[in-house]
Parts: structure tokens; sequence; C-alpha cells
């Protein structure tokens, strides 16, 4: 405080001197005033204290760790006065058993942060922990260690170790394995399976072993640390009954084909699963017993606030983390034929679906004021019955001059009754059969429509004849030659003269021309998107099969060769080269994975737009909603293919031009369609202009969607969202996949 008063004692007397003055009264004074907030602003930016620095070493590299990782800097930050910068490091600790990464992960942070003053070291989870405590002396001597998410049962039996301390996660085996058994009572088999990193294999044998104790006449199928294909293969032999434990770290650094998530999802298609970790939810999983991670990680940050304010960590007592409690997925309670009552008390229910009075609820009251208004207007159209009485006579009036135009006119033009029979052809449609003018009236109509039509017309006006709106339909007539014509008819409802449905009028064109014309251009672009799939599909394999192997053993030949150097600046220039080379890698895998993606083909539709839809939100940094249900395990790969195309070309243009940044994308099956829709809140758009102007993804989407025989419908409006709806057939026969040779 002296020194900021002499500061500004100094200014004082400069502004003051008789020099500064005579620069004149308003300079002068403008000048003192900047000086006096620099200065100021100096003296306060000394006094703020240095910001400490925490590393956080996570142990795997599943990246949805980044909102628990957030959590715990919030709480640590809300409880310290001071700025704290966070390092966050993932150490892939699946891979430590792979001859000399352990090493060369170590190498590298003391490269990156040997020359930091580390405040404190965050762990989260056990092979964290012990990566720290091994190599704390090489890395960070004398930095205090806190460790989060770390079981109990990892810390027994041995001392902790000194300036360590820590929050516990409770890993309730216990509570996962009761609860399988008690919503299957029945299960005769329980498979393990477990990845092959060491945490994998640890609790793989505590599973094991539980399971033994717990169920001596059980069945137990140990699947541990085998490849995707080998796994696929053993889960699908196995016998009824059933139940599946599933135990896998992720680890997205190797960059599989195939990730954890897309295996459990597609074992938990065939057989009850249960999960130990909740990052499972929402991929099949039924559920399991687990620990509040946002509690978790903000008793994590508090206790990391204690040791950052001065606490020593031998003063800071371990910390048990919140109880875990059951967590079930809704969608698989239904999927399993399992009722709600089966479920412990205090069960979590996830994605459970509103009852029909909670979703509908907000819609009585506009449909009470529907009937209001409909009361009051049947009152004014009883109102209004003797006025439209006298307009009778000039509706008959109306007809008569209608009758005269329609003779006139070049369509071919009819009428019928309320009931659908036929009671007027204008003379054009009489040449155009060459039938006498009596002839075609009735029920003799059908004569001379082409026989497979016959029945579709009828129908068509059916349905007409109960909705009395306007509809089309299209058919072949037999011209007065005996060559059949295709005809578009177009037909309006006509009232009487007090409002009463009469029937309808409609008029006839030939489009045989045009039907020719666009079978021509249907087959042109078939054949055009066929050659353009071959293509993509050959751009995948090359960037697959070619430059990615490339990239992959330069990335090795690096990481052998820093092995080697003794140059920390060396070395930290060819491990940023090797990082360089396997995130190239991972973006011609990523564009290998959009121009032909290898899970639609082994994984089926639903798993292909589901990891496409996971991997666009995390490209654009957006929010997409993506739900399934009765999708066919079996497809055609025409249609497969068709709707994978559309999803990704309604997304792509959603990304561009909703202007929001959720979208939801919905896959449902039945016993005789498909049907996909892709939906979002956003700007929307004109249909018919942008047809013009950016028409051609459009195009292209309508394209493949006629050519497997589906419907294509777009609703948009404009500042109200756009949703696009595929409906596709499938066969009755269809029996099993149809798959690409290429």
């Amino acid at each position: 405080m002296q020194e900021k008063a002499a500061v500004f004692g100094s200014l004082s007397r400069y502004c003051d001197h008789p020099g500064t003055r005579g620069l004149g009264t308003r300079w002068s004074l403008i000048l003192c005033v900047f000086v006096l907030a620099a200065s100021a602003h100096l003296c306060f930016a000394a006094e703020m204290p240095a910001p400490k620095t925490v590393l956080i070493l996570y142990s795997f590299t599943d990246r949805k760790a980044q909102d628990d990782l957030e959590i715990l800097k919030a709480a640590t930050r809300s409880h310290v006065g001071t700025p704290v910068d966070f390092h966050v490091e993932f150490l892939g600790s699946a891979r430590f058993d792979s001859p000399g990464y352990e090493k060369a992960v170590t190498e590298s942070l003391a490269s990156v942060y040997g020359a930091k003053k580390i405040d404190l070291v965050i762990a989260v989870f056990y092979p964290a922990l012990r990566f720290a405590v091994d190599h704390r002396q090489e890395l960070f001597p004398g930095t205090p260690i806190a460790f989060s998410s770390v079981p109990p049962r990892r810390l027994e039996g041995q001392k902790l170790w000194p300036g360590v301390t820590g929050v516990t996660m409770d890993i309730d085996l216990q509570g996962t394995i009761d609860l399988a058994f008690g919503l299957q009572p029945d299960a005769r088999n329980a498979a393990v399976i477990v990845g092959s990193a060491e945490t994998d294999r640890y609790w793989g044998a505590v599973i094991d072993q539980d399971l033994r104790h717990q169920q001596p006449k059980l069945n137990v199928i140990d699947l541990w640390g085998l490849t995707t294909d080998h796994l696929l293969k053993q889960v699908s032999s196995l016998p009824p009954r059933t139940i599946v434990f599933f135990q896998w770290i992720p680890d997205e650094e190797a960059q599989p084909a195939i990730g954890a998530y897309e295996i459990v999802s597609t074992i938990a298609q065939r057989f009850p699963t249960y999960c130990f970790v909740s990052r499972c939810m929402g991929y099949g999983v039924i559920g399991g017993s687990y620990p509040n991670s946002v509690e978790q990680q903000t008793d994590a940050g508090e206790l990391a606030a204690r040791i950052l304010l001065g606490e020593a960590p031998g003063n800071v007592p371990v910390m048990q983390g919140p109880p875990a409690l059951v967590h079930v997925d809704w969608r698989q309670l239904g999927h399993w034929n399992i009722p709600a009552s089966a479920l412990p008390p205090g069960a979590i229910i996830a994605y459970r679906q509103p009852t029909g009075w909670q979703r509908y609820a907000k819609y009585v009251g506009a449909v009470v004021l529907l009937f209001l208004f409909q009361a009051a207007l049947i009152i004014g159209l009883l109102w209004q019955r003797a006025r439209n009485r006298k307009a009778d006579i000039r509706l008959r009036e109306s007809e008569k001059r209608f009758r005269l135009m329609a003779d006139t006119t070049p369509a071919l033009i009819w009428m019928c009754d309320k009931e659908g029979t036929v009671t007027y052809l204008n003379d054009r449609l009489i040449n155009f059969t060459g039938r006498d003018p009596a002839t075609g009236l009735g029920d003799a109509w059908s004569a001379f429509i082409h026989p497979d039509d016959v029945q579709s017309v009828k129908m068509a006006n059916k349905r007409a004849l109960e909705q009395q709106k306007e509809f089309t339909k299209e058919y072949r007539l037999r011209r007065r030659d005996g060559v059949y014509r295709w005809m578009l008819d177009i037909a309006a409802p006509r009232v009487n003269g007090d409002g009463a449905f009469a029937g309808f009028v409609g008029s006839a064109a030939d489009i045989t021309d045009q039907k020719l014309a666009q079978e021509a251009l249907e087959k042109i672009g078939g054949k055009l998107i066929e050659a353009q799939e071959e293509e993509r599909g050959r751009i995948a394999r090359e960037l697959h099969d070619d430059i990615c192997q490339r990239l992959a053993l330069l990335s090795m030949e690096l990481e052998q060769a820093n092995r080697g150097k003794n140059s920390s600046g060396s070395s930290a220039k060819i491990e940023e080269i090797r990082r360089h080379c396997a995130e190239i890698a991972g973006d011609v895998q990523a564009l290998s994975h959009k121009l032909h993606s290898s899970k639609l083909e082994y994984l089926g539709l639903a798993a292909a737009i589901r990891s496409f839809c996971r991997e666009f939100s995390q490209q654009y940094n957006l929010d997409v909603q993506f739900d399934d249900e009765d999708v066919p395990s079996y497809l055609p790969y025409d249609i497969s293919l068709s709707l994978f195309r559309v999803t990704q070309e309604a997304l792509q243009n959603a990304q561009k031009h909703s202007g929001v940044e959720q979208f939801s994308v919905s896959l449902r099956g039945s016993a005789n369609e498909i049907r996909l829709e892709v939906s979002d809140s956003g700007s929307g758009f004109d249909i018919e202009r942008a047809k013009f102007d950016r028409g051609l993804g459009l195009v292209s989407m309508q394209e493949r969607v006629h050519l497997v025989h589906g419907t294509f419908t777009i609703d948009s409006t404009m500042s109200r969202g756009t949703r696009i709806l595929v409906r596709v057939p499938l066969a009755a026969e269809m029996k099993a996949p149809i798959t690409e040779t290429t």
C-alpha cells in the first residue's frame, strides 16, 4: 500500500508541474488520467497471486471422461481463491503391458512438465495412482498426490504412500450381481467378458470369484482378452438362459474399427447384459450399481482445494466416495420384458418414456377449445342452412354452365355422385375410349382401365369418398385403338347448394410420354449412384489399407527412434512428429469410415447410424440424439446403404443451414417397413426454392429412396424446423442379410 501511495503521489506531482500545465488544461488532464489509470492497473496486477498448477493423470483414453473432469475442475476452482491452471494427460493404461509403452509415457511427461512447477497431481482411477507413485521422483518429486475414483479393495493390504490422499469410489460388484439375478432368476449361465488390459483382468478375476462363490451351481464362462471377431463368434454360440457381465476399458488411441461401446451394444441385442461401470449405460445394457459421478468428482475437487490451500496430504484423511445405487435402462426393461416391480427399492430408472397423460396433457385444453369451436360452428351452419337453400338454384345453373365448358375442354373430365357412381363423362373422354356415351356411366368405367390398375383405382376412390378431400391417382386407360396410356387423374370434391358433399369432379391428362422420360432418368440416376458408391468403396479401401498402414508404420518408426535419443529436445520433437502422424492416420481413417462404413457391413444399420451420429457430434461439437426400435437384424444391403446415406446427407444439410446445435435421428422397424426420421428445430427453408438453390442433396436423397421403392417426405416451415421422413417397405420373404461384394 505504501508503494502504491508513493506512485500516485509522484504522478500527482507530475500533473501539478508547470511544464505539464503548459500543455493546456484539457490535454494535460487527459494525459494525467491516462497515466494514472495505467499505473493503477500495473500496481494491482503486481499484487495478484500466481496461479496454481494442477496436473490430472487420467488412467484411460476414454474421451467421455471430459464431463467428469470439468466437474472436478469447477469444484476445485470454487474453493480456491487463486486461479488454477489444469493440465490433463490421458495415460492409456490399457497398453501399459506393451513393452516400452510406460517408459515412453514417462519420458514424454518428463519432457513436457520437467521444467514446470506442479502444485498438485490428481490421479483418476488406480492405474494412474500407481503410475504417479512409481514415477513421482523422476517426474514431480515432492509434489503432493490426490487420487479420485480408486476402489477401496485396490488399497487393501498396503500402507498409504506419504504425501498421498484422495477419495475412494464404491465399485459395487455385489449390487450389480444381485440386480442381474434378481431380474433374471432363471439364468443358468454367466458369461464374463473383460478386455486385455491389466485393470480389466483384475476385475475379471474378482467378478469370476464372486460369481462362483455366490452361485456355486452357475456355469461361469470366461471370455477374457479376446479379439473382436473371436469374441463375437464366442458370444453367438453361448447357450440360452445366459447373463453377460461386461468389463472393458475403451482404448481410443488404438483406433479400433469396432470400439468397446459398439461391442457391448452388439452383445446386448442378443443377451441380457450388465456392466460394472456407468459409462456403458445407453449402449444396450440393462444396468448395474454405480455411484453418483457428479458427487464423486465434487468430493475430489473439494479435497484437491484443501491441499492447494496449504493443508498437508498427511493431515487430510482419505474420503469415502458416495454410495452406489442401482441404475437401469427403461428401454432395456421393456426389451427383455422385465416388470418395474422387480426392481429393488430406490432404483434409478434412466430413459423412461413419459406416460400418455404426461405426453398429451398439454393438448387436452386445446381439444376442449376445439370441441367448443366446432359446436359453435355447427350452430352457425344450422343458422345458414336456410340461406343455402336459396343458393341451390344458382348452383344448378352453375352446373349447367360447367357441363357446357367441360364438353369443350381438351381434358378428360368425369363426375361421380357421393356413392362413387359415375354420372358424367365429357365428349373428350368418350372420344378417347371410342365407346357409346352411356357405356362408361355407372360402374362400367372399370372395363377401360388396365386390369393391374383396377384394384388400386377402386381403393383410391374409396378412400376419397370416405375423406371427401382432393386426391390424385395414376392408372392406365385403354384408348380406342386398344393401346393403354398412363393418365394423371386429379379430382376435387363438389358440394350441393346446402354445403353437403355431392361427389367428385375430376380431370385426367395423358402423361405416358412424361412417364417414359422419368423412367429413363431414374435408370440414369440409379447407375450414377451405383458408380458413386463403387468409387467411394475403392477410395475407402485405398485410404484404409494403404495410406493408414504406411502412416501407422511411420509413427512406429518415429517412436522407436525416440527411444534411442538422449537429447530431451530431439526426443520432444520426434514425439511431436509421431503424434501428428497418429492424428493424420486418425483423420484418414475417419474419412474412410465416412466414405465407406465397415460397421454398416458387419454390425448392421442401427449400429452404423449410431456410430456416425456420435462421430458427427464430436466432429462439429453438436448434440445428435439417436434412438432405434425393432430394427431387423438383417436388412438387404441396398436398403441399409440408402438409409445410411440419407442420414449422412440430412445431418450435413442440417448442420450447414438449420442454425441450431441439436438434432434428432430416429430409426423404427416393423413387420412391413422400416422408417427413418431426421429432424431439427432450426430455421427451416422453402422446399421449392431449395430444390433450385441447393437441391442436389435433396435430389440425391430422393433418388436413393426411390431406388429401394420407398417414400421420401420433407416437412419444413420457416423458423419452425425441418423433418425428413423416409419409409422403405420390407419384402416378406427376406430371411438373411445381403452383403456387398467388391
